[in-house]
């Protein structure tokens, strides 16, 4: 094929993408059919078979190095959500609270379900640090 029609389809899909909702894959065919177009045009892409063999490898392999890193760059993790930061923090029982048994303790003025972790009766009104969050629940210690 001519430099120019590889070029024209590569421009032709690096404008899709723009119109794609963010999945970012036919950018990398746009980059395959651009590659192809500039080796075309310097004369080295060979006959048309070997054009779309190696438009097909250039995309392929571009998609499968550098897609990941590009959503993960696009798209970077979210930050550890506000119940993934509880252990460690200090509550204060709302009632007594038997070993092993649940009650009611506050966490950051909230009311939570709580467990007592300890072997001795936690008293209401005490200050009790939190060793785990599971769902609804905190299980925690004397301070």
């Amino acid at each position: 094929m001519l430099w120019w029609v590889w070029m024209l389809l590569g421009l032709a899909l690096l404008g899709l993408e723009i119109l794609t909702p963010g999945g970012f894959y036919v950018l990398f065919f746009g980059i395959g059919a651009v590659a192809v177009g500039v080796l075309a045009g310097l004369g080295v892409a060979g006959p048309p078979w070997s054009q779309w063999l190696l438009f097909s490898v250039v995309s392929v392999v571009s998609l499968a190095l550098f897609r990941g890193r590009l959503l993960r760059r696009m798209n970077p993790p979210a930050p550890p959500a506000a119940i993934d930061t509880l252990e460690g923090e200090l509550a204060i029982l709302l009632e007594d609270i038997a070993p092993g048994a649940f009650g009611k303790a506050e966490l950051r003025g909230t009311a939570w379900s709580a467990r007592n972790a300890d072997d001795r009766i936690l008293a209401h009104g005490q200050r009790c640090r939190v060793t785990r969050v599971d769902g609804l629940t905190i299980t925690v210690r004397a301070e």
